[in-house]
């Protein structure tokens, strides 16, 4: 049978022949600058609401402070990483940290079923540090292109404005890697009982980098010293019923009463490289590290003990960006990360405007000089530091007058990348079904209870090509969880069974040769020098 549906194109009206994967530099590499489909889509994403943010919009937000214990783990944090933040014991770096929902609007309860946001921003001596990132560990997607697609599919639908549940799992049907942030979204885990109890992740793969120009890949996470708890849907039903702001008055009344919460700072390590002897690959944000294979490593602390004094000034016109990196903590070639650099950063200047980083909430701490030659734009108040010369705002200049660039490393990493330039599908898929069950497998009883009813009610609501490739999905992953599914929305398991694997991607527990774009031819080789 033809297809007659139209064909999608970019704003530009070019047709779109690759929606599934930004182009890199081989399967593994970096993203380029050229991706300008991808920068066309994130862009026009980032303003797709106003005025306020079009994820995380309902959000609570606190000051505290950072203290390292200058070790990770029983080593010293110079055997990783330069950064001085992680390095001085005694120093309480100030910072301000967001906690958010994800898809709801700004007035949602916060007892919705949603990933929390969980931005953290160091305000250290060499300048600000923001670590954005989520409770839960893993995403649902591992390429940042398919972002606004997702955030599409979990928002109301365009014509009824109503949160549908075949319209999400119509996406994640179609994207066997969701299924692992799926089984932690709706079990209780996807209802933290309050932001206090609730652990935090960067979710993305980033570098620490040291003196001698040495590189590893890391993990960071954030443990709460006051445990973990979660609700269960009638739990939160019962407390949406009397109070749909109860995380907030928890997080400001404990901390207005001296109860102040506490998160220990940990990080996973592993060498840089591609690590083949893995079964999944270290810069998919789908994935967890084991933490047998590789420990939660304790760096430092973090404690809140104010809250704002203007909830506006504060929480609202807070602007995180996983950009914002100091000197010795470096990007990966996460696809997700290196997506994200972009999007955040962009769509902070379009909500707040191009000054927003001049906002106290935003700004370094007092003690470090802002001197850039950046100017004007909307709303600006104040001009940045300059040299002795105050014509000269750009650089270099033969008059030495002007700004200067900062001393080089002494020693400086230099990650060596070959490929060809493409779009790539990630090969290590063999634990796009295997995490997720471990997951499953992982919970409680209550907590596999409460994780069936869930699916079962969304399941009911979906049409039955939606509910028969999600219980295979469900089923691949774990034979008891597919099964409890089906039984219980009464879906036809040995149909659902049948059913042959999707199109274009690798079967369960199998993986794709490596170097496969996106239309499933291979990419030559390059040849080694």
């Amino acid at each position: 049978m033809s297809d007659q549906r139209p064909i999608l194109t970019t704003r530009q009206g070019h047709p779109v022949r690759d929606n599934q994967s930004t182009r890199t530099v081989g399967e593994r590499g970096p993203a380029t600058l050229e991706n300008y489909q991808f920068i066309e889509k994130i862009t026009h994403f980032d303003r797709e609401r106003i005025p306020e943010r079009v994820v995380h919009a309902r959000g609570a937000g606190a000051h505290g402070y950072f203290e390292a214990y200058g070790k990770i783990g029983n080593e010293p944090a110079s055997k990783y990483t330069r950064a001085r933040v992680l390095n001085e014991t005694g120093v309480k770096t100030p910072m301000f940290v967001r906690f958010s929902t994800v898809a709801g609007a700004k007035e949602s309860p916060e007892t919705e079923r949603d990933p929390r946001g969980f931005a953290v921003k160091f305000k250290t001596v060499d300048g600000n540090w923001d670590l954005v990132g989520n409770n839960l560990k893993v995403f649902f997607i591992r390429d940042a292109i398919k972002f606004p697609d997702m955030i599409h599919a979990f928002k109301p639908d365009p014509v009824t404005n109503r949160q549908e549940a075949w319209r999400f799992f119509d996406f994640v049907a179609q994207h066997p890697e969701s299924i692992h942030m799926v089984t932690h979204l709706k079990s209780p885990w996807g209802i933290p009982a309050n932001y206090r109890e609730m652990e935090g992740s960067g979710v993305n793969t980033y570098k620490l980098v040291n003196d001698q120009g040495e590189a590893v890949l890391c993990k960071f996470h954030w443990i709460p010293k006051q445990g973990v708890r979660n609700l269960t849907s009638q739990q939160a039903s019962e407390i949406q019923a009397k109070d749909v702001g109860h995380a907030t008055r928890d997080l400001y009344d404990n901390i207005k009463a001296g109860n102040f919460p506490e998160w220990e700072f940990a990080v996973q390590i592993m060498p840089d490289g591609p690590n083949d002897h893995l079964s999944f690959d270290p810069l998919d944000d789908t994935k967890l590290w084991p933490v047998d294979q590789f420990p939660l490593l304790p760096c430092g602390r973090m404690v809140l003990d104010r809250v704002p004094d203007n909830f506006f000034a504060e929480v609202e016109q807070s602007a995180f960006g996983t950009g914002v990196l100091v000197d010795g903590i470096d990007f990966s070639d996460d696809k997700m990360l290196q997506g994200r650099t972009l999007s955040y950063s962009d769509t902070q200047r379009y909500r707040v405007g191009a000054n927003y980083l001049q906002l106290p909430i935003n700004a370094p701490q007092p003690g470090v000089k802002v001197y850039s030659n950046q100017r004007d734009g909307q709303m600006a108040y104040g001009v940045d530091g300059t040299g002795p010369n105050k014509h000269i705002n750009y650089e270099p200049s033969t008059l030495a007058e002007g700004l200067r660039e900062a001393p080089k490393p002494a020693k400086d990493y230099h990650q060596p990348v070959r490929g060809n330039l493409g779009r790539y599908q990630t090969s290590r898929t063999e634990d796009d079904y295997t995490q997720a069950g471990v997951r499953y497998r992982s919970f409680a009883d209550w907590e596999r209870d409460d994780l069936i009813a869930n699916l079962v009610g969304d399941m009911k609501q979906c049409p039955e090509p939606i509910q028969l490739r999600m219980v295979w999905h469900f089923w691949h992953a774990d034979e008891d969880y597919g099964r409890r599914v089906a039984e219980g929305a009464g879906i036809d398991l040995e149909k659902a069974k049948a059913l042959p694997p999707l199109p274009g991607r690798a079967a369960p527990g199998k993986r794709l040769q490596s170097d496969t774009y996106t239309d499933g031819s291979q990419a030559h080789k390059v040849a080694a020098e």
